[in-house]
C-alpha cells in the first residue's frame, strides 16, 4: 500500500512540534527552497523574503560562491564538527576576519568561539564580566532582548519571553534605553544619577549591556551621544561596556557594526546571525584582551567549532568586506527603504517611521493593526514580521543584497497590504 502525501501536508507538525514554534504560525506553508531574497514552497509559489532568517542572512539565501565554497570543502572530507581544535577552516576564516573587519578599524579584539547561537554569546559575555570585575549585577535596558536562556533571559525585557513568576531572574538591574522617557529627558544622565548614588539600590555592576538598535524591542535607536555616555559611565563606575551586535552586526545598520557610528570600543562585543554568511549556526564573543581571563573550556561548548560555518564565513568576508562596495549599496538601498516606509506611514494615522541602514520600520500604533497588514502581504507574497512590545513595528530585515526591484516589489506588496487594511478600516468605521 502506498500513500501520497500533500506538497502542503503539515500534519506531522501539528502532531509532533513543540507548541514553543513561532514563525510558521504566521507563514503557515511548508518551503521547500530559497535563492537570494526569494523563498519557494512545496507547490513552487514564490515569496520575498523582507525577513531574512531574522537578520541571519544578510547576505540572501544560498549565495552561489559561499554554496560552492562549503559544497567543496564537505567533497574533501573537511571537517565538519571541530571543538575548539586548530583547523585549517578556522584558522582562514580568523585570518579574514583580522584583516577585513578588526584591523581596518582599529579594534584590537581576541576571538571567542562560543555555543552556536547568539544567547551563547550573551551567557559568555555576562559570565565574563562578572568573572573580571568580580561584581554580580549586570545593567540592561528596557525593551532589550538577548535570547531567552536563563542568564540571557534575565536581560531580557519581553515579558512574554521572561514566561512569568516560576523562572527565578536574578543579577540584572533595568534602566531606560535611550528616548524611553520621552523628549525631555537623557536616561544616560538618570543611570549616571542612580549608579552614583549610594541609596539608589543599584549595586555596582559587573556590566552595562546594550543594543545599538533594539530589534525585538521595536526599533529603538541609540543615539550616538547616548551610546558615547553609557560608554564613559561603564569606565567611570569600573563597569564592563558588552554590545550586543547580534542583530545589527554584519553590516546590517550600515557599518559592520552599529556602535561604529558613536566612535565607541566596547570591551565586549557579541556576534551571531549573520557572521557565517549563510545560516550556518555560529557566534562569537570579542574581547578586549586584557579582560580575556578565562581558564581553558571555563566557558565551552560542543558545537563552537562549526567548521562548515567557518568556511562560509570566510568566503563571506572576502567576497563583500574587502572593499567599500557594499556600505555604499546599503546606504543607497536604505534611503529607498525610508522612502518606501514613509508612502506607507503617511497613510496611517501617529504612524512613525523607526530604526536604520536596513533594519527599519514603521510603527502603526497598533499590534493588531500591524498583524493584519503582515498576514495580508504574506497571502500576497511577502515574508514580512513585526517587533515591539506590543508587535506594533512593521520591520524591514531584507538582505543586503536584495535587489532594488525586488525590493520595490516587495514594498509594492506591503504598500497594498496597508492600503487595503486601512480601506477596510475606513468602511467598518462609517458602517
Amino acid at each position: 500500500m502506498t500513500f501520497t502525501v500533500g506538497t502542503q501536508d503539515k500534519s506531522v507538525f501539528l502532531r509532533r512540534e513543540s507548541e514553543a514554534r513561532g514563525y510558521s504560525r504566521s507563514f503557515d506553508t511548508v518551503f521547500k527552497a530559497a535563492r537570494g531574497s526569494l523563498m519557494i514552497d512545496a507547490d513552487g509559489r514564490e515569496y520575498i523574503d523582507f525577513l531574512a532568517g531574522c537578520a541571519s542572512l544578510n547576505y540572501g539565501h544560498n549565495d552561489p560562491d559561499m554554496k560552492k565554497a562549503l559544497i567543496d570543502h564537505i567533497e574533501q572530507d573537511g571537517l565538519a564538527q571541530g571543538l575548539d581544535l586548530f583547523t585549517t577552516s578556522k584558522r582562514a576564516f580568523m585570518r579574514s576576519f583580522e584583516r577585513l573587519v578588526l584591523t581596518p578599524r582599529n579594534l584590537d579584539y581576541k576571538v571567542q568561539f562560543v555555543g552556536p547561537t547568539g544567547t551563547n554569546a550573551v551567557e559568555a559575555a555576562m559570565k565574563l564580566a562578572r568573572k573580571v570585575t568580580k561584581r554580580t549585577n549586570i545593567i540592561a535596558f528596557t525593551n532589550g532582548y538577548h535570547g531567552v536562556t536563563q542568564g540571557a533571559l534575565a536581560a531580557t525585557g519581553n515579558k512574554k519571553n521572561r514566561v512569568g513568576p516560576e523562572i527565578q531572574l536574578t543579577g540584572v538591574s533595568r534602566a531606560a534605553f535611550d528616548g524611553y522617557l520621552g523628549d525631555g529627558y537623557d536616561t544616560a544622565d538618570i543611570l549616571e544619577k542612580m549608579l552614583s548614588d549610594p541609596s539608589s539600590g543599584i549595586d555596582e555592576p559587573a556590566a552595562i549591556l546594550f543594543e545599538p538598535i533594539q530589534g525585538e524591542g521595536g526599533l529603538n535607536v541609540a543615539g550616538i551621544k547616548w551610546m558615547q555616555k553609557i560608554a564613559a559611565i561603564a569606565k567611570r563606575h569600573g563597569a564592563l561596556l558588552i554590545a550586543d551586535e547580534i542583530q545589527t552586526g554584519c553590516g546590517r545598520t550600515g557599518t559592520f557594526f552599529a556602535f561604529e557610528a558613536a566612535g565607541i570600543e566596547p570591551d565586549l562585543v557579541t556576534v551571531s546571525k549573520s557572521i557565517s554568511g549563510f545560516g550556518l549556526p555560529m557566534a562569537l564573543l570579542l574581547i578586549k584582551p586584557e579582560h580575556d581571563i578565562w581558564l581553558p573550556a571555563q566557558h565551552n561548548g560542543t558545537f563552537r567549532g562549526n567548521n562548515h560555518a567557518f568556511v562560509t564565513g570566510r568566503v563571506m568576508l572576502e567576497k563583500f568586506w574587502f572593499d567599500g562596495a557594499l556600505m555604499d549599496d546599503v546606504a543607497a538601498k536604505s534611503k529607498l527603504v525610508t522612502e518606501r516606509l514613509q508612502r506607507i506611514a503617511d497613510m496611517i494615522p501617529e504612524a512613525r517611521l523607526k530604526g536604520r541602514g536596513m533594519m527599519q520600520g514603521v510603527d502603526v500604533v497598533s499590534g493588531g493593526l500591524a498583524e493584519v497588514i503582515c498576514r495580508r502581504a504574506f497571502s500576497d507574497g511577502l515574508i514580512i514580521e513585526t517587533s515591539g512590545p506590543n508587535h506594533e513595528v512593521i520591520k524591514i530585515l531584507a538582505a543586503l543584497t536584495t535587489p532594488e526591484d525586488l525590493l520595490h516589489r516587495g514594498f509594492d506588496i506591503l504598500e497594498g497590504a496597508a492600503k487595503m487594511t486601512m480601506a477596510a478600516r475606513s468602511r467598518m468605521a462609517a458602517a
